[in-house]
């Protein structure tokens, strides 16, 4: 063998691996052509949609810039919302009139993109979240349509698009501050609530984690109760209103329930736990009502029951009772008052089981201890309203009833 040549291993073939090599990126190109089926299709969805499901373009890879050519006509700058080079269509979201049966159509047209390929959806997402967190470089009206789309997007349940996409990009201070998240989420919970009920605006809240935090769309000075009520009042929607009104009032209910278990599972002294529920009625503007209702329920709740032991469960109750009639007798201000508390140990005795037969025990203790007056007991007992157990309670309290009859004759 000569110097010149290249020694080889005889009768062995050298494999050389193969690799994968990636087509260029090149979502410009992409755009145009999905720019060109709009144009030649004079933006007619239903055509378009056709042409789109026929054709053999990269949709897994240039999803978002499919999007942006829905939403924009064209392609966006990268990481913003203004247009890049390349060619535009005017049919698009934004391009069309501010409304509902306008832009209808274009969910519609999306969806069926999303029925033939499901993976879109997460592309949709992405742009959906980048123009919510960018809204303050669009125009009024484009806000407008946005907030349109959106509140149509969940009417038409658009392919399980999840609602924390909508609310949690909105949430970015400059946003909420400037009131362009305040002014976006009431025009879309105005859209969304013409063709719904408010309750399932309440669920989209729900799995948006936002149906407690409602007040986080306003600015920072305007977070309170009235400012709510004020702004949703104006925009028409009472009934929202409503909803959070309760829903403040149960959280409040749930706080002084917890402050007051707490205070009376440590035994703290009865004087401060009355100072602790007039803080809570004056902070909550409580009715005097709820308030009684209140009371029996956190008293009762604090109970150490004996399950089977009825004997042992009467004397846990009458002490109760005992132990906290200062407090009852603190908010059992009138008779009307007297007789809620009555209802409510009535309808407590009634469901439950290991309480049923301690109702007259119970009437003749919040007696004694000066919590009911005669007035209030006999007026129940021969015109007491509430249906729940009522002929076998009447029955159990005679004996006590015909004795303060007696005692009154006797007077």
């Amino acid at each position: 063998m000569s110097s010149k040549e290249k020694p080889t291993l005889g009768g062995q073939r050298i494999k050389t691996r193969k690799r994968n090599i990636a087509a260029p990126l090149d979502p410009a190109a992409f755009a145009d052509a999905v720019v060109q089926i709009y144009l030649d299709n004079a933006g007619d969805l239903e055509l378009i949609a056709k042409c789109i499901e026929s054709s053999d373009l990269n949709f897994s890879r240039y999803g978002d810039t499919f999007f942006e050519v829905v939403f924009t006509g064209g392609r966006t700058q990268p990481g913003t919302t203004k247009p890049d080079e390349g060619e535009r269509h005017t049919y698009s979201i934004l391009d069309c009139e501010a409304k509902r049966e306008v832009i209808l159509p274009s969910v519609i047209y999306i969806q069926k993109i999303l029925r033939r390929r499901p993976f879109l959806i997460k592309n949709l997402e992405n742009v959906m979240r980048r123009f919510l967190q960018s809204l303050e470089f669009f125009e009024d009206n484009e806000r407008i349509k946005l907030a349109i789309f959106t509140a149509l997007a969940f009417s038409q349940k658009l392919s399980g698009l999840p609602p924390e996409t909508v609310f949690q990009p909105l949430l970015k201070d400059n946003l909420v501050g400037k009131g362009l998240v305040l002014t976006f989420i009431t025009d879309f919970f105005k859209e969304y609530l013409i063709d719904n009920p408010l309750d399932d605006l309440i669920s989209i809240l729900k799995r948006g984690k936002m149906e407690d935090n409602l007040l986080e769309f306003f600015p920072s000075g305007k977070r309170s109760a009235e400012a709510f009520s004020e702004h949703f009042t104006k925009a028409g929607m009472g009934a929202l209103v409503e909803y959070n009104d309760k829903k403040i009032f149960e959280v409040k209910v749930k706080e002084m329930k917890t402050a007051l278990t707490t205070q009376i599972s440590e035994e703290v002294d009865i004087s401060e736990v009355i100072e602790t529920v007039k803080q809570h009625v004056k902070d909550a503007k409580l009715p005097e009502i709820e308030v009684v209702r209140i009371l029996w329920d956190v008293l009762m709740d604090a109970v150490q029951w004996s399950g089977k032991n009825q004997q042992q469960n009467a004397n846990l109750a009458l002490r109760q009772v005992k132990t906290w009639a200062k407090l009852l007798n603190t908010f059992c201000t009138s008779g009307k008052l007297e007789l809620e508390l009555l209802y409510k140990v009535q309808v407590q005795c009634y469901e439950d089981t290991k309480l049923m037969k301690l109702f007259p025990e119970i009437v003749r203790s919040l007696y004694d201890q000066d919590v009911l007056a005669e007035d209030t007991i006999l007026h129940w007992f021969r015109k007491g309203t509430n249906p729940k157990g009522r002929q076998s309670f009447v029955k159990a309290l005679e004996p006590f009833v015909k004795w303060l009859e007696e005692a009154e004759e006797e007077e």
